[in-house]
């Protein structure tokens, strides 16, 4: 029985209270040694009766931990009597800071004890919870590596900080009132609001409507009452686009169903905003004009205390940044770039090193990658090449492949802006440090003018190395698995092998030789993206028929309008040809009058699904035939039918429209899964697979479902990771690191 070692632990052991952890189970079971950081690995030396038992327990690890490696080697040194927590050195690159934490139930507890050291401190925290990432500079983890460097503990926290005996032995951002980050309430010059308590006062603010950006974990959040929601949109130019809300703890059960798993989610280490279902789908229409609300719960001590002022139930509790650009972290910024929007400021003086949006959860499927789960880390055996993948024009964010992991970052955003773009390689650059990276691939997306393609082609060029395009919705398969499948990828758009936009596809084979084997139709873009602003130009695309022209000459275009897109249609001028699912979408949302103009990401298809639920679909035949070597599912077969739907139902019948909106999405749906179960019969492959940011519609995600299953094949979703884009950096890795593995 080995009573002596050398124990080397390797995977997430930085920030999630491990090397307190060790100290804790050695003076339980008696061991002698010490323990310490190198770079993102932990060193034991262990003498004891027990060192097996202690072997055991260190393998297990805190709750936060993720141990990839337990080594156990020979040491003949001498350990010193008792057990030590030694000074951090540097080492390995093998591992990873975790996401930031929600706070945790003791620590909500310590600021609400009347007469504790903590009671009314914004930023408490202990080894279990409080940010991780978003104050990291640099590995080993410890607090002079921090945003917590320019905040020296007092005595009282120092000694918690070495008591192994406390919750906080060894917490990096240990703080009180007397030593850690303050809150200042601030106007809109920056000058300092007179009051005692800035969160007392802040609440009072909100409560009489104003309107708040609050500094937050990982950058600024707009926040109001329900009664001031509408005041916000109208300031921020965005009256359709739903808001996201935090809640008083059980005040979400009043107004959305929510199931056990979407409970546990909220209430989670995550603490995500959960897409839930409403329980009157027309409340709440301020918020959002949806028959769903996103929600989540205070995640930091600042919310809480916040929550225990205010009289209202909710807060609007909206990312302060235009869609798609970085979030605002720093308050210099904020006062410029919110005049207009916010009231008033409630700060604080502790650096955002790195940013970090909420992350958003349906149906537990991720549609936003972010605060709580990212960076997250995937074992995955790519080779020995490291890899960074730049991922998408939208929603983007970037992985790296380094030694059997992937890491991918945080929402980035939409990449087709130089502040995103900037922002994308800081992140990058961030990551890389943290993970010692020195690439030898850089995989991009297969679009030649998106900035992130140009960007992936600056830096093979700059460090010479290799640079590997990779089809955008094959990237999205990728991401799913890595076995024989069959492969939907339903999406917005998504650049081809035959230059036009993909975005209904289905694939066949083995990552990487996956064939494009079926699609939807394809289908002219009257304007290009134009066609996306305005969905009706994408109906007239699909159906591009005096039917149609009528029904838009009633909704008011003009002879000369009607004129010029007939034409365009005719001659193919400014014309680009798609196969997207999310472009069908658009059409159907704009036949049924539900959204003529798109004024967010996703907005018609939205609209559609929340005006299809409770209507009861129709089964219609689906029309497939063959082109190009592809089974091709007529859209423009599925829209006819709808459209002889709308044009003999009656004005204003709400029940027909709900049908026929129900009817496009699951014929639709049932067409794409008869061009998978197809090819799996015609290929002999037994497994189906789905991604593609249509995934988060349940009808057509469980309508595709169950018809592959009953089909007698496997179907699989991988939710790790973002059906939608989110996930594209992650499959762009692992397809660039697939095809080196072959050719080696």
């Amino acid at each position: 029985m080995q009573k002596q070692g050398r124990i080397s632990v390797r995977g997430i052991v930085q920030g999630v209270g491990f090397r307190p952890f060790v100290y804790a189970k050695a003076i339980e079971l008696g061991i002698f040694g010490r323990v310490k950081n190198l770079g993102s690995e932990v060193e034991i030396i262990a003498r004891g009766d027990r060192f097996e038992d202690f072997v055991a327990a260190v393998s297990r690890g805190p709750l936060m931990a993720r141990i990839d490696s337990v080594e156990v080697t020979d040491f003949s040194g001498i350990v010193p009597e008792g057990f030590f927590i030694e000074k951090s050195a540097t080492g390995s690159f093998s591992g990873m800071i975790p996401p930031d934490i929600a706070i945790c139930s003791e620590c909500v507890n310590d600021i609400f004890t009347p007469g504790g050291r903590y009671e009314g401190y914004w930023a408490t925290s202990c080894v279990n919870c409080g940010p991780r990432y978003s104050i990291i500079g640099a590995i080993p983890y410890d607090r002079e590596r921090t945003s917590m460097d320019k905040f020296p503990m007092c005595e009282p926290c120092a000694g918690e900080y070495g008591d192994p005996h406390s919750r906080r032995h060894h917490a990096q951002t240990i703080a009180c009132h007397a030593c850690g980050p303050q809150l200042r309430l601030i106007d809109k010059t920056g000058a300092d609001l007179p009051c005692a308590d800035p969160i007392r006062e802040a609440a009072a603010l909100l409560d009489k409507g104003r309107i708040l950006a609050i500094r937050g974990i990982g950058g600024f959040h707009l926040a109001c009452t329900e009664e001031s929601s509408g005041e916000l949109k109208k300031r921020l130019g965005r009256v359709e686009q739903p808001f996201a809300v935090m809640t008083r703890p059980g005040y979400a059960e009043e107004i959305a169903n929510i199931s056990k798993a979407e409970h546990e989610l909220l209430e989670s280490p995550v603490h995500p905003i959960v897409v839930l279902e409403k329980r009157d789908h027309a409340s709440h229409e301020g918020i959002s004009n949806l028959h769903t609300i996103g929600c989540m719960l205070p995640y930091t001590g600042l919310h809480h205390l916040l929550f225990s002022h205010l009289k209202h139930p909710l807060l609007i509790m909206t990312s302060a940044n235009m869609p798609g650009y970085p979030m605002i972290t720093d308050t210099e910024t904020a006062l410029v770039k919110l005049a207009k929007d916010a009231d008033y400021f409630l700060v604080h003086n502790r650096a955002i090193a790195n940013r970090v949006d909420d992350s958003v959860i349906r149906d537990g499927y991720i549609l936003r990658l972010s605060r709580g789960i990212a960076p997250k880390r995937t074992a995955i055996d790519l080779g020995d090449k490291c890899i960074l993948g730049v991922g998408p024009e939208l929603n983007a964010n970037a992985t790296i492949y380094k030694g059997g992991f992937a890491i991918t970052s945080p929402h980035v955003g939409n990449v087709r802006n130089p502040a995103t773009l900037a922002y994308l390689q800081e992140t990058i650059e961030k990551l890389s440090r943290l993970l010692g990276a020195e690439y030898d691939i850089v995989a991009h997306d297969l679009h030649p003018q998106f900035l992130s393609t140009r960007y992936a082609k600056e830096i093979a060029e700059e460090k010479g190395i290799g640079l590997v395009p990779v089809q955008h919705h094959r990237a999205h398969i990728a991401a799913t698995t890595t076995g024989p499948c069959v492969g939907i990828a339903i999406d917005g758009v998504g650049y081809g092998d035959d230059g036009t936009v993909w975005g209904g596809e289905v694939f066949a084979g083995q990552v990487p030789d996956l064939a494009r084997v079926a699609h939807l139709e394809p289908v002219p873009m009257p304007g290009g993206d134009l066609a996306t602003k305005f969905p009706e130009r994408m109906l007239y695309g699909i159906l591009p028929s005096d039917a149609c022209l009528d029904l838009l000459g009633r909704r008011g275009w003009t002879e000369v309008e009607l004129g010029v897109i007939k034409k365009q249609v005719a001659t193919g001028f400014n014309v680009t040809m798609t196969s997207s699912t999310g472009r069908v979408l658009d059409a159907a949302a704009a036949l049924l009058g539900i959204c003529r103009e798109r004024t967010y990401d996703g907005e018609p298809a939205m609209k559609l699904e929340a005006t299809a639920v409770g209507g009861t679909p129709e089964a219609w035949e689906p029309v497939i035939t063959a082109s190009g070597g592809c089974d091709v599912l007529s859209t423009r077969a599925i829209l006819s039918t709808a459209l002889s739907r709308y044009t003999a139902a009656s004005a204003g019948d709400k029940k027909a429209v709900r049908d026929i909106a129900a009817s496009v999405q699951y014929n639709l749906a049932r067409g794409i899964a008869a061009l998978a179960i197809r090819a799996a019969e015609r290929e002999g492959i037994k497994t189906v697979v789905l991604s593609g940011g249509v995934v988060a519609n349940r009808a057509i995600r469980e309508t595709i479902r169950n018809e592959v299953t009953d089909a007698g094949l496997s179907f699989f979703i991988n939710d790790a990771y973002p059906p939608g884009d989110g996930c594209v950096s992650f499959g762009q890795c692992v397809w660039a690191g697939m095809l080196f593995k072959q050719r080696a």
